[in-house]
């Protein structure tokens, strides 16, 4: 308890001067209807509604762009921080929405395009082929990635773990390939409506949230070539104004590792085609000068407040990675 006080007491201090400094950035994948027995810590419906009712007496929550407009001004308020979502879930407007209202607060959702109106992100083909696959095991030892006992949620839940690791750095076509034959050795059926419709994105544009690019195909940008990568990021941006005839300035790096998962050329390239400001996927927070374009953000997974807002601290006093 007092280790925890003293952590809170560093973290409040370091967050209640104001001015120069970038907020705290919070990020989210997905806001489910209730607990998923497969992934019981994914975030749900009422651990949502409780975060957000601890942030917003303890924070100056505001849209990540004026943030940052804020913050590079010099005018930031003392303890501000902003909700982000990627990928572009169908749940985020679903049940993250009518909470976010209900709490008079605002979020950021970094959506790739590329699995808009039907499509399905490649690991969640792989979470979904694990979890509906019928039998106690899946044999994927003729694809070179083992074989999985599937007699429990315990099991499923390794299985999944064990397939994301194999496959998550392969090039693009090779990953894509080697997932269609996961869910055709699964024999599951699987779902056509995780992600959002273009008219969802709308509506979250249509409610005052902002909508921020995260490519179109949702690939490690450090391994693709220049060109390809360019054209993800460019082709993202655009089929996102298109949809809702507003400009995007906002960018989150797939994946986000700094030095792994994008390199400073990306940072170049999203400074050029025009973005105000990118995310990365790294934990801590920005001291002195801030980094607009990779920006750090804190994943917040734990059940209990206590032990949320414990984490929170620890971020906020652990220094942001760049490249």
């Amino acid at each position: 308890m007092w280790l925890k006080r003293q952590v809170e007491r560093g973290a409040w201090s370091l967050l209640s001067g104001g001015g120069h400094r970038a907020p705290v950035i919070l990020i989210y994948h997905r806001v489910l209807p209730e607990q998923d027995p497969l992934f019981p810590t994914e975030v749900h419906r009422a651990q949502f509604d409780r975060q957000l009712a601890w942030l917003k007496t303890r924070f100056n929550v505001l849209p990540l762009l004026e943030a940052v407009r804020l913050a590079a001004a010099g005018r930031l308020p003392a303890r501000s921080a902003c909700i982000t979502f990627d990928d572009g879930y169908a749940d985020n407007a679903e049940v993250a929405l009518p909470v976010l209202q209900k709490h008079g607060l605002h979020a950021t959702f970094f959506i790739a395009t590329g699995f808009l109106d039907g499509g399905r992100m490649w690991n969640d083909t792989v979470i979904e082929s694990v979890r509906r696959a019928p039998g106690d095991v899946l044999d994927a030892t003729s694809l070179g990635l083992g074989r999985h006992p599937l007699g429990n949620w315990e099991a499923r839940r390794q299985a999944v773990g064990a397939l994301i690791g194999q496959l998550k750095y392969l090039p693009m076509a090779q990953r894509l390939e080697q997932v269609g034959k996961v869910a055709a050795l699964s024999g599951a059926r699987l779902p056509d409506d995780l992600m959002m419709r273009s008219s969802q994105v709308r509506e979250l544009h249509a409610a005052g949230m902002d909508i921020g690019g995260h490519t179109v195909n949702h690939p490690i940008l450090a391994r693709l070539d220049g060109a390809e990568a360019r054209r993800e990021i460019a082709q993202g941006k655009a089929a996102l104004e298109a949809v809702l005839d507003a400009p995007v300035r906002a960018f989150a790096y797939p994946n986000g590792k700094p030095g792994q998962d994008y390199l400073p050329e990306h940072v170049a390239m999203v400074r050029e085609l025009g973005f105000e400001t990118a995310v990365s996927t790294s934990w801590g927070a920005s001291r002195g000068d801030a980094d607009w374009f990779q920006l750090p953000r804190f994943t917040p997974w734990d059940q209990g407040i206590g032990k949320f807002s414990l984490r929170l601290a620890r971020n906020v006093l652990q220094p942001a990675a760049r490249v």
